[in-house]
């Protein structure tokens, strides 16, 4: 197969640039795909309010320490926002704002009645004990209190935010509030309000998703071969699905570095090895089995891989020596916009990830739902719930890939937007106001 030459690095691409202008960058070109009013583009250009705050922390041995937090608002048109509290010492002001930015097109893809937010703290948590992880998740909620809440912007987990930090940040709520709020944060403890089936909605989501394309895709489970880059909480749950599903899982990493066993694992005896070891490295496999680099396991020649770890993980550098055929998008923004347009010219076929990992909010939408109404749904009936939304959702948007002629990143957000353009449309347009 000829490929394509490489086209002069996009804007997206030119250091300096950031993540919310490139963002900037697909709503602009989805604008012009529907003709849409520009009052839409000039809204969401910018998030709605953001809040920066700076958390003092009494350590164990005594002394104090300082991390940076922000929680982002990016559009509430639609409904309140919703969005994760990250922990990394990677989180910037502009991630928590892009990753809003895409929250609010995620829950407007899946027809969710939220706008998008976004959270996070520049803290490596590995540094900390459990009693200082308490105290910071509480300060981020004490920090925010007035920010945030069941109608206005409601937390959920995400990197290195777990239940039991959703639960002590939701205690901590209800202690300033005066009253049991657990409306006001999502994917917590069954015990604390959580629901059935939120460990593995955002994997089972982008296993839907999936299925959905086996035909369009031309998938034989039992003939295809994965390769899994982050085996968290989403990685591991969707090497498992996949792997029961047929699937053969060839390639897994973690941080501290990847397996490849032409012949497969199995996931669950790696996550075994992985909890007694503290990492997947030393794997048993099915067959011989090597350890290689993130980089190597991104490039290797399968039939899908699944960026399940941190953003930008595909651009420019190395976008020529990817050969998976799909790439389903677990982690949010692995595959940077340059990348992205390369691939689809070439015809690797990109399951993006406001399509693909949006379970886990359809899901969280389902457990605010219950805290409301006090009635609890069991596991199946959450499951069916979420197949029914992502098997619609999908349809959808592989719909409007073929009719228009788009990517399927372009079609999931020419669906998201005309979604939250008629929330805007609907509260008037000069056109509007001049026919008055």
């Amino acid at each position: 197969m000829t490929r394509p030459k490489p086209k002069k690095p996009a804007t997206s691409e030119i250091p300096g640039v950031s993540m919310l202008d490139r963002a900037r960058e697909t709503l602009r070109a989805a604008c012009d795909r529907l003709s849409i009013h520009p009052d839409v583009y000039e809204e969401l250009k910018w998030p709605r309010e953001t809040l920066a705050a700076t958390l003092l922390i009494r350590m164990d041995d005594g002394s104090r320490r300082a991390f940076k937090a922000w929680r982002c608002r990016y559009n509430d048109r639609r409904g309140p926002t919703k969005g994760g509290v990250r922990f990394h010492p990677n989180v910037s002001l502009d991630e928590v704002e892009t990753l809003a930015f895409w929250m609010t097109f995620k829950c407007a893809v899946a027809n969710l009645p939220f706008g998008g937010g976004k959270g996070g703290v520049c803290v490596d948590t590995k540094e900390l004990s459990p009693n200082e992880l308490e105290r910071l998740s509480r300060a981020y909620v004490e920090a925010f209190a007035a920010f945030i809440g069941p109608d206005r912007d409601i937390l959920a987990p995400d990197m290195y935010t777990n239940g039991i930090v959703l639960a002590w940040m939701a205690d901590e709520y209800s202690a300033i509030t005066g009253q049991p709020s657990p409306t006001a944060l999502t994917g917590k403890p069954l015990a604390f309000g959580g629901t059935r089936g939120r460990i593995d909605a955002t994997a089972r989501g982008g296993y839907v998703a999936l299925r959905e394309l086996h035909g369009p895709l031309g998938l034989s489970p039992d003939k295809a071969t994965v390769a899994i880059q982050g085996f968290g909480n989403v990685g591991y749950h969707a090497a498992k699905l996949l792997h029961a599903d047929g699937y053969r899982i060839v390639a897994l990493s973690d941080s501290r570095g990847a397996i490849h066993d032409p012949d497969g694992f199995d996931p669950l005896a790696v996550m075994e090895h992985k909890s007694r070891t503290g990492a997947i490295l030393g794997a048993p496999g099915h067959g011989e089995t090597r350890e290689i680099s993130n980089a190597e396991l991104l490039e290797l020649d399968v039939d899908v891989l699944v960026p399940a770890a941190l953003e930008r993980q595909i651009t420019a550098d190395n976008q020529a020596r990817i050969k998976a055929r799909v790439i389903l998008e677990m982690a949010n923004g692995p595959v940077s916009p340059a990348a992205d347009a390369w691939l689809a010219e070439k015809g690797t076929i990109i399951i993006p990830d406001i399509l693909a990992n949006s379970g886990g909010v359809t899901v969280s939408h389902l457990e605010w739902v219950q805290n409301r109404s006090g009635f609890y749904w069991d596991a199946s009936r959450v499951r069916d719930h979420l197949r029914d939304v992502m098997e619609t959702e999908t349809q959808a948007v592989w719909a409007l890939h073929s009719e228009m002629g788009l990517s399927l990143r372009e079609a999931a957000y020419v669906h998201g937007l005309r979604r939250i353009a008629g929330s805007v449309e609907a509260r008037g347009t000069p056109a509007y106001f001049e026919e008055a």
